[in-house]
């Protein structure tokens, strides 16, 4: 039997009705929530300054495809190569956004899960013009960023826009990085605080400087999320 549920859960076609319903239901998720903006001009400040690289929190990121203000803007997404990444890669691209497979981590497992590969493919695509968005934790380590996006940023020469969307009806999970399942029929809150640039010669002491930077910029814009809601981020409750 349990032979059987793990061959099923890997399948191709069980992964792509996954993806498919998955997508479907954020769909219905956006398109019910009535969702406000800080500032709310948020989208006149980010556009003369795309492409750029979209940063956000794991476990916040299922509205984050919605964030495409119109449907000429180019984005791809940094979705990783493990098999769970699977069901996330099939909803994206439903969505309308295009995917990058590998890994942001930095640590002993970079070279095996991608990473490098990943990271070029990143500075391509914000050379050719197109958007990037990824999560900004270290893995398992939940709202630590990590010095990789940092690194993407002092590479290409594009400015990083940290993110939070929340919304007010919502089903959190007690793991790692406090998933937050987004619920339909409410409002919803989309903060943008700041960008950050990093110079093309930014040293390591620089680096951890904007690091934490992004970190708390980061912490605040989905504090600041939830309370327009009247609801507790997960770093709260």
């Amino acid at each position: 039997m349990k032979k059987l549920l793990r061959n099923t859960l890997r399948s191709s076609w069980f992964q792509r009705a996954v993806g498919f319903l998955a997508a479907e239901y954020l769909r219905l998720v956006w398109r019910t929530n009535r969702f406000t903006f800080d500032p709310p001009d948020v989208y006149d400040i980010v556009e003369p300054q795309i492409p750029a690289i979209f940063a956000f929190w794991h476990g916040q990121h299922f509205l984050t495809p919605f964030i495409k203000n119109k449907d000429s803007y180019r984005a791809k997404v940094l979705i990783s190569r493990h098999r769970d990444g699977e069901f996330n890669a099939i909803a994206v691209e439903r969505l309308g956004v295009g995917l990058i497979r590998g890994s942001g981590d930095h640590g002993g497992a970079f070279h095996r899960k991608g990473g490098v590969g990943a990271f070029r493919e990143m500075v391509h695509t914000l050379q050719d013009g197109c958007n990037v968005a990824l999560t900004a934790d270290v893995p398992k380590r939940s709202r630590v960023a990590g010095l990789g996006i940092i690194m993407l940023a002092r590479e290409s020469g594009r400015p990083i826009m940290p993110f939070a969307m929340a919304t007010s009806r919502f089903i959190r999970l007690k793991n790692w990085d406090r998933t937050t399942i987004n619920l339909p029929f409410g409002r919803g809150a989309l903060v943008g605080i700041k960008e950050i640039h990093v110079p093309p010669d930014a040293n390591a002491a620089t680096m951890e400087a904007l690091r934490l930077e992004l970190e708390t910029t980061l912490n605040e814009a989905t504090r600041r999320a939830y309370a327009q809601l009247g609801r507790l981020g997960p770093q709260d409750g």
